[in-house]
């Protein structure tokens, strides 16, 4: 981490000349925001390896700080978060976002940590490439690192074209002894090695042209570096070997908004040395809007899920179909609630998930979530390790 706090010092500085400018500028927005967060998470069967626990309270903080000059053309944004939790592998810090960014005529510039979201499918987001996963916060994979970067885009009448410079890789950080969700063999994060020479330090890049016309918005990107992923290999004593290898990956985003639908597909080819590959997520979301003049919206989801990666892939979903509904009830408590499952239709396995959320008066929200692991195929190479992983999440959090 201390890599990554000098090159941001160093971007930061050469970009701006921050200080003297603030200084001299009248108009400068300052904002600061606060969360204060209480989980406990409760695994309701016996693990499957020793030392896991079944009960895990823990703290989070995540502090927010934004400035503003220039009539907001530039700006600087700061986002830490820490985690203490039971899993000494999940207690952890990251700094989310610290990035300058300069707004000028049809560019802008951003530079430092940041966190990038490509995709538009609910259960599984095969295009979003740019940030690592913080595999110990949350199972479904939609909480991400911060990642150093140099960021340009132009908006043309043509689209959106994004180029990023990635000058540094972060690795995944797996549970510990005592967490669950884990393998037999725990992994620290720094024994995974890489294809790479240069390791973290590669040197990574990767372009994005995104547009929205009529009805369609259409993404198309590719990247070149250290992959997000590691890809696992057993020794002849059972032991998981891991490494990130060096990969190309091209990917397409499609959503296609008509009348109460919303067709959406992502799709990537990925190649490297040790594979190559071709994944696919597509599927429909229906809104039914408010329903009986209740102001209630119900979402009805079915997405099909596709990877023809083997044994070496970190992903349970090769052939599987995910049928979901989303409820918003559009109250000023802003209320709602995600059902899902996902059933694989050659093995049988199902994950049944539950999110849902609920504000408490101005400054507090309730959280919970369910993953329910059922009818796991021991051929499964990942979901097999989890099959007794199933749990219930508590969440209240404190907004100043």
């Amino acid at each position: 981490m201390r890599h990554i706090i000098r090159y941001l010092a160093l971007v930061i500085l050469s970009f701006t000349g921050f200080s003297q400018e603030v200084e001299n500028e009248a108009s400068v927005i300052h904002d600061f925001e606060l969360e204060l967060e209480t989980e406990y998470r409760f695994f309701y069967k016996d693990p499957l390896f020793n030392e896991q626990k079944n009960h895990f309270p823990a703290l989070a903080i995540r502090p927010k700080y934004t400035i503003e000059w220039n009539e907001g053309y530039e700006s600087i944004t700061a986002e830490g978060f820490f985690r203490f939790d039971v899993d000494n592998e999940r207690t952890h810090w990251d700094i989310r976002e610290l990035y300058y960014q300069k707004v000028k005529g049809n560019w802008e510039l951003s530079a430092g940590l940041k966190k990038i979201y490509w995709g538009v499918t609910e259960s599984n987001h095969l295009v979003d490439i740019i940030n690592q996963t913080d595999a110990v916060e949350r199972f479904d994979g939609e909480q991400k690192l911060g990642q150093p970067m140099l960021q340009y885009s132009l908006n043309t009448n043509f689209g959106t074209f994004d180029v990023f410079y990635l000058p540094y890789h972060r690795r995944r950080t797996f549970a510990g002894s005592k967490g669950r969700l884990r393998f037999p063999v725990i992994i620290a994060k720094d024994e995974v090695d890489y294809e790479s020479g240069a390791e973290e330090w590669r040197q990574d890049f990767a372009l994005r042209y995104s547009h929205s016309f009529d009805i369609i918005d259409l993404g198309i990107s590719h990247f070149y570096g250290n992959g997000r992923e590691p890809l696992f290999t057993f020794d002849s004593l059972g032991n998981i070997n891991a490494f990130y290898p060096v990969i190309h990956q091209t990917g397409l985003d499609l959503q296609i908004t008509h009348n109460a639908f919303l067709w959406k597909l992502e799709s990537i080819y990925r190649s490297s040395n040790a594979q190559d590959f071709f994944a696919l997520t597509g599927g429909f979301e229906f809104t039914i809007s408010n329903i009986k003049n209740s102001g209630i919206d119900v979402g009805l989801i079915s997405e099909y899920l596709f990877d023809d990666r083997d044994e070496l892939a970190l992903n349970a979903l090769q052939n599987d179909i995910f049928f979901g509904s989303r409820i918003a009830f559009n109250d000023i408590q802003d209320t709602s609630i995600l059902i899902g499952g996902i059933s694989d239709l050659e093995s049988g396995s199902n994950i049944f998930s539950i999110e849902a959320s609920r504000r408490i008066g101005s400054s507090w929200k309730a959280e919970l979530e369910a993953r329910i692991f059922s009818n796991i195929s021991n051929e499964e190479f990942i979901l097999s390790n989890f099959k007794n992983d199933s749990f219930l999440r508590f969440t209240m959090v404190k907004f100043f």
